[in-house]
């Protein structure tokens, strides 16, 4: 977090307040447990002794000042705060100065992708993948690709799904004997029905999940909306069945959504490939925030570690 050290171990700064709630303590008093986040990064704030009048205002997607002390819960920073309000004109911030977005505008990152799908041989791939594409493109150039996790950012579903095709491309030149225009159009696809599934703030990042998110869930609408195109473009059925199974069983096992596991290489390579990309992302955003020599605070989704910052060289992905 872009903080400002004001001396007797306070920090001030401007923050988007992700999420806000107010609890119980044990003591049987209450406390607001807030989320807060910049372009730097997230830090989770609390507000002891809260009162309604105090912060009566405060909400999630607003952009507010705060003033605090840092300590350490669990291996990571968390904000005690003083002072919060929301910011005013007179401040000159303005909310897309921290809101945390993807390295490259959506917009290029779709172009990215249509055109190397363009160039596929298989027109009935080609054909059904340009299809979603172009029905989806106007949540898919701006979307996140997690609720709170990898590529929660605005336009990170773009990027992780560009991340990931790029990979295919440098996997398929080592083992040319894998098809790669399977291979990329499930890169392309897997992810495609989160645009159903997240609830969208003003922000333009995810703040719950849709209905359709809670009961059907990306990797089941994504397969549904595979063999609803493939059927209205007349596609071969087993080029569709493919790519449904590769967006079902993308996230390798049962225990972590998966319908069924990855059954032929290429689907099997999505998986790793996906779990690759959100791996780097994860390790890479914690690490852009410690120095060098230092660890980040433990991260639950990489099973609890925490990981040491080795090097000062630049964090940034290449993509185009």
């Amino acid at each position: 977090m872009n903080f400002t050290d004001i001396g007797n171990g306070q920090v001030e700064g401007f923050a988007v307040v992700k999420q806000c709630e107010a609890k119980a303590a044990k003591n049987g008093s209450t406390y607001l447990d807030l989320l807060l986040s910049d372009k730097e990064g997230e830090i989770f704030a609390k507000i002891w002794d809260y009162t309604p009048n105090l912060t009566n205002k405060i909400e999630a997607d607003m952009l507010v000042k705060v003033r605090g002390k840092l300590q350490k819960y669990r291996d990571n920073d968390q904000l005690i705060i003083d002072r919060i309000r929301q910011a005013t004109k007179e401040d000159g911030v303005s909310l897309d100065d921290y809101v945390k977005s993807a390295d490259y505008k959506g917009e290029d990152m779709f172009d990215s992708i249509v055109k190397t799908v363009s160039d596929f041989c298989d027109e009935d791939l080609k054909n059904l993948v340009l299809y979603l594409l172009q029905k989806n493109r106007e949540k898919l150039v701006c979307f996140p690709a997690a609720f709170k996790l990898h590529h929660a950012i605005r336009g990170g579903l773009m990027m992780h799904t560009l991340s990931i095709v790029r990979l295919c491309e440098g996997v398929c030149k080592v083992y040319p004997f894998i098809n790669r225009e399977l291979l990329i159009a499930g890169a392309v696809l897997h992810d495609i029905a989160k645009t159903t599934e997240f609830e969208i703030s003003g922000t333009g990042l995810a703040s719950g999940y849709t209905v359709e998110g809670n009961l059907i869930g990306h990797l089941v609408k994504g397969a549904m909306m595979i063999a609803a195109a493939a059927e209205e473009l007349g596609t071969d059925k087993e080029k569709s069945l493919l790519l449904q199974h590769m967006v079902i069983s993308h996230h390798g096992e049962p225990e972590f959504g998966a319908a069924v596991r990855p059954l032929f290489l290429e689907a099997e390579l999505l998986s790793q490939l996906d779990m690759m990309d959100a791996t780097v992302y994860e390790i890479m955003d914690a690490t852009k925030s410690v120095d060098k020599g230092g660890f980040t605070g433990r991260l639950w989704a990489l099973d609890d570690r925490k990981f040491y910052k080795n090097s000062d060289s630049s964090l940034e992905v290449n993509l185009l």
